[in-house]
């Protein structure tokens, strides 16, 4: 199956995001229209403790009106490599240094209506975090838990993040005996 762009124009361009509106003619020659959100991409770091907890960040994000637990993550910025993003956000995030870097895959959140791909990574990080760095308009707080609790707080519902979701699937399924 194929859909062939004919006509595109973009009604939205901000600082994280595109939304482009898509003309497009399917195979049987029907056309319709396609609103995409474009995504410059991003890199997301389960980082663990040389003790074998895992340090995540609660943040309170907008979007949901609360907030959320969830695996380190940011922006890819212009040209830049995710297992630099990575490492670069763990450290701005956390104020750990990554010792050994490992990908874990890729997800796309939300392919009805976005081009986003998130690079997953699983992370050992060096002991003792240095200071933070975080943006000016962010706040993180670190939370550190143990692979159990995060299990349990996965079971109960209490993790909803996708990317999350998805990097302690795949650490579960390549790590199986840490």
């Amino acid at each position: 199956m194929r859909e062939t762009t004919i006509g595109s124009r973009t009604v939205f361009k901000g600082r994280l995001l595109t939304v482009d509106v898509l003309d497009v003619e399917l195979e049987n020659g029907v056309r319709s229209t396609r609103e995409v959100v474009r995504h410059r991409g991003a890199a997301a770091v389960l980082a663990r403790l040389p003790d074998g907890r895992f340090v995540l960040v609660r943040q309170f994000r907008k979007p949901v009106e609360r907030e959320v637990l969830e695996i380190v993550a940011g922006l890819l910025e212009e040209r830049e490599a995710p297992e630099a993003c990575a490492r670069r956000e763990v450290r701005e995030e956390t104020g750990h240094e990554v010792e050994e870097l490992v990908r874990l895959g890729t997800v796309c959140p939300s392919v009805g209506c976005m081009d986003e791909h998130i690079q997953l990574f699983y992370a050992r990080l060096a002991d003792g975090p240095a200071a933070t760095r975080l943006d000016h308009d962010e706040h993180v707080e670190t939370v550190v838990l143990s692979a159990g609790e995060i299990t349990d707080m996965i079971r109960r519902g209490a993790v909803e993040d996708a990317k999350t979701l998805a990097a302690w699937l795949l650490y579960e399924k390549m790590f199986p005996n840490p």
